[in-house]
């Protein structure tokens, strides 16, 4: 008796064909070390100071810089006869998913996070908890990074737009920390199981687990309900938000360049999606 081999995924030739330009563009050494300058230095570096970095000639230097730029790693801008070099933020979650997408590491995904924190309880949303809400809402616009919203919406609006049975509020020492919500995607009966999610967190309580707790909460409670599909959008620069989701069984859908205008800026975003796996 044979024992046949599995078959091969095939990795559609599009994203091959973009993953290869990446990659190709990273096959020179000095551009590495680039890229790694500017990704390190959020705020811009010039030129000159690039060249002193890594010990090459203004005219090397320029010249990698544009093969970088060409790709979409960095973007040049001149202020005055500087030209300052900033990180594109959408590579920064666009290459390491090409990567994984390569090593065929996004098969499985987990769930739901398995390990929440024993302080943190999570319950049902209600009428009570409103100021809590808002007020965390509104500190996580604060950061510019954690919502399009440039205004806090209103309580009627929310209200409204969030599912009644997909409110979520978490809660350390009996004070509310933290929040999670779904909305409906479409009004049509096609797109009933889609749903759009957030998660926010009060500025003193981020990175101790209450992210993680609401996210397990609402997924569980969207596969109790029959939800299909949970989907959220990013800001690229977002890090800390896109590391919750991925723990949590999102996967990067793609980066969708200049598709907010936030605070008269383009912004890029990650579009993550969970499905769940009883659909």
């Amino acid at each position: 008796m044979s024992t046949a081999l599995p078959l091969a995924q095939v990795l559609p030739l599009g994203q091959a064909s973009t993953y290869a330009e990446w990659f190709a563009c990273l096959a020179e050494p000095v551009r590495v070390q680039l890229l790694h300058a500017v990704a390190t230095t959020p705020k811009g570096i010039t030129v000159g100071a690039l060249t002193d970095i890594v010990g090459t000639s203004q005219s090397t230097t320029s010249h990698h810089l544009r093969k970088l730029a060409d790709v979409g790693f960095v973007r040049l801008h001149r202020e005055g006869r500087t030209t300052i070099v900033t990180v594109n933020e959408a590579c920064c979650a666009g290459l390491p998913h090409a990567a994984d997408a390569v090593m065929g590491l996004l098969g499985p995904q987990p769930s739901h996070p398995a390990e929440v924190p024993t302080d943190i309880s999570v319950r049902a949303m209600d009428d009570q908890d409103w100021d809590a809400v808002l007020r965390i809402y509104a500190e996580g616009l604060a950061t510019g990074n954690a919502g399009a919203d440039t205004e806090l919406p209103g309580r009627d609006y929310l209200a409204e737009r969030w599912l009644p049975e997909h409110r979520w509020v978490a809660e350390r020492d009996g004070a509310v920390v933290g929040w999670a919500a779904a909305a409906p995607v479409s009004d049509s009966d096609a797109y009933a199981g889609v749903v759009e999610t957030d998660v926010y967190v009060g500025a003193e309580h981020r990175g101790r687990g209450a992210g993680k707790a609401l996210l397990r909460k609402q997924i569980l409670a969207a596969d109790d309900a029959g939800l299909w599909t949970l989907q959220t959008s990013i800001f690229t620069e977002n890090r800390a938000a896109l590391a919750l989701h991925h723990g949590g069984g999102y996967r990067t859908v793609g980066v969708r360049e200049r598709i907010v205008r936030h605070d008269g800026i383009w912004r890029d975003t990650v579009l993550l999606e969970r499905r769940s796996p009883f659909s």
